[in-house]
């Protein structure tokens, strides 16, 4: 996630840190299976 600048701001909203959360797992299991 390198180009989250733009979606900083939203970060201080509340729930944005459960989406975060969610797209952070599911970013890890797409590296793991596209490793």
């Amino acid at each position: 996630m390198p180009q989250k600048s733009p979606q900083k701001s939203s970060a201080k909203k509340p729930g944005k840190t459960l989406k975060e959360k969610r797209d952070a797992k599911r970013e890890k299991k797409d590296k793991r299976t596209a490793t």
